[in-house]
């Protein structure tokens, strides 16, 4: 598969298997996303590789018990009142039960800090693509990082004292009657303007 015909078929993953991703498939797309371009070349992303299932549970149940706690207000995008409603429910798997979490950790300080996390989850994404797995851009951790339960926890699990939460990846083999049902869709949106 040719790059342009990756970026073309690439699409999100929600529902993958029970097995665990083989850790030389895992170990690949860790190092495209550490390829990735940085702010300065100075490659301060701090990749967070998490597959152990207790650990991933026990994360999804800090985030439901966390975006529980929020109220529903008229300002409240639509997309979030499902989650805060799955949530107080116990229903909400942020992470879509994939076998492993690739969180991004990077430093507040520096300007580039979600610039070099998107280029990371880019490469890592394309690259999940490439090696036929399902892989989904999850926000929760980052809509939390400064929620002190889930800062502490994954201070514990590694994360530095100068560093947040700036986007993590959901990854494993796709749960779909189509594998990755890879196709290219038409552009709705993203308006071009060129000045020449």
């Amino acid at each position: 598969m040719n790059t342009l015909e990756c970026i073309k078929t690439r699409h999100s993953t929600r529902k993958f298997k029970s097995e665990p991703v083989a850790k030389e498939l895992l170990d690949t797309v860790i190092d495209a996303g550490r390829r990735a371009p940085t702010g300065g070349n100075l490659q301060p992303t701090h990749f967070m590789v998490i597959t152990n299932p207790d650990v991933l549970k026990e994360l999804v149940t800090l985030v439901q018990e966390e975006y529980g706690k929020t109220e529903v207000t008229e300002q409240t995008p639509p997309y979030m009142v499902n989650i805060i409603k799955m949530s107080k429910e116990g229903k909400f798997v942020f992470h879509y039960n994939a076998p492993a979490l690739v969180v991004l950790a990077h430093k507040p300080v520096l300007a580039n800090n979600f610039s070099d996390a998107a280029c990371a989850m880019q490469n890592m994404m394309l690259a999940c693509n490439e090696l036929d797995l399902g892989c989904c851009w999850v926000n929760q951790l980052r809509h939390l990082q400064d929620n002190e339960r889930l800062v502490a926890r994954l201070r514990e699990l590694g994360m530095g004292d100068d560093e947040k939460v700036y986007a993590s990846l959901s990854v494993g083999y796709p749960d779909l009657p189509n594998g990755l049902n890879r196709r290219e869709l038409d552009i709705k949106g993203n308006p071009v303007t060129y000045i020449g």
